[in-house]
């Protein structure tokens, strides 16, 4: 539960979201107490021919899908869009065709039914989500750790407060999840890599093929993939990359798995010397999902006597319900500072947007409403 069980009442509710920063399209209504009433998510089947996400096609088919998410959202949830509180959608940071079509769907909407629209930070709602009601058995209280690794982020932050986030390392060059696309391709695998590659190596040797950890053991918590991809690409003879004998597949997997996992122990441990003592190990994103690197995060966290949190596989991935609950939670923050609820109408969209804007954000309006 949040740290404060004084919710004021005149928060709007519930919270209508959507999510299309990426290759997800999805929808979710969500209560001011992190109730969820109803979550639509479609995964785009459109990119598989590519071997990764194709940003032209993923906009075109969150245009497609997304009025009709909508619907049956509502439908799911037997709500009309008059008993919404407000609409809230990913803004930023992600691939900008998407994130411009999500974010003008929510703002048509709030327009619409005159209900205040708040643009939400991909990566907060990431960060946030370990504080939905029921996913941390203590509710993760701040400050915590949080991991991120996915597709297109790998990053080690302290989650000190809502608004209020350091980024202590992150990847200098390829996230974890891109990583794994590339070498799932290399291996004939196909797209999404994630899944296949930890597939395939559960049949193979985790010590059969000597890899390097890149950055492992250096100062800092910074990441680096792209070594250890290029290494695996080295261990395929060119002319026979998509068939290799499967055991000979599988131990090349299972290798580069154990590798990225030995890798991302390593710069916790040094992201846990940079803050002062977190309430909780987190961990968020769609790499969250492999269970050889959850098993190695249990372990760490269990030699650090942490806590550790892993949202449900459905919200590690991006999803609508965390964005819903970002939402929530902004406005919580900003009530309880006495600012008011925002209506992000004319913010834009954004490819990149840093997560340490978000504490200027409020101090700013903090400056503005004091005499």
């Amino acid at each position: 539960m949040p740290d404060s069980d004084q919710t004021p009442p005149d928060l709007p509710t519930p919270v209508m979201a959507i999510e299309s920063s990426c290759d997800d399209t999805a929808c979710a209504i969500v209560t001011i107490d992190g109730r969820i009433v109803a979550e639509t998510t479609l995964t785009q089947s459109g990119h598989v021919p590519f071997g990764g996400v194709v940003p032209e096609i993923a906009a075109r088919a969150h245009l497609a899908a997304l009025p009709t998410l909508v619907r049956d959202t509502l439908a799911k949830a037997d709500m009309q869009p008059h008993e919404l509180g407000a609409i809230a959608a990913s803004c930023g940071p992600g691939l900008i065709g998407g994130l411009i079509v999500g974010a003008d769907m929510g703002k048509g909407m709030a327009i619409a039914l005159d209900k205040p629209f708040i643009a939400v930070n991909h990566i907060e709602a990431h960060a946030l989500t370990a504080r939905l009601p029921g996913v941390a058995e203590n509710g993760a209280p701040f400050p915590y750790l949080l991991l991120l690794v996915s597709g297109g982020h790998c990053q080690c932050i302290a989650v000190e407060g809502v608004g209020h986030y350091r980024r202590l390392g992150g990847t200098i060059d390829d996230a974890a999840g891109e990583a794994f696309d590339k070498v799932a391709k290399m291996l004939g695998l196909g797209w999404p890599g994630g899944p296949a590659v930890e597939a395939l190596a559960r049949e193979g040797d985790p010590r059969a093929v000597s890899l390097p950890r890149p950055l492992m053991g250096r100062p800092g918590c910074d990441f680096s993939f792209s070594g250890l991809k290029t290494a695996v690409a080295q261990k395929l003879p060119v002319a026979v990359r998509t068939a290799l004998p499967r055991q000979e597949a599988a131990d090349i997997a299972a290798s580069f798995q154990q590798a990225v996992s030995d890798i991302v122990i390593d710069r916790l441990g040094h992201a846990l010397a940079m803050m002062e003592r977190p309430t909780t190990l987190v961990v968020a994103g769609g790499v969250a999902a492999n269970g050889v690197l959850r098993a190695s995060l249990r372990d760490f966290a269990a030699r650090h006597d942490l806590p550790f949190a892993a949202p449900p596989l459905r919200l590690c991935t991006d999803n609508a319900v965390m964005v819903a609950w970002a939402a929530i939670e902004t406005m919580r923050a900003r009530r309880e500072a006495g600012l008011p609820i925002p209506n992000d109408i004319a913010l834009r969209p954004r490819p990149r947007w840093p997560l340490a804007e978000m504490a200027q954000r409020m101090t700013a309006d903090l400056l503005e409403t004091t005499p």
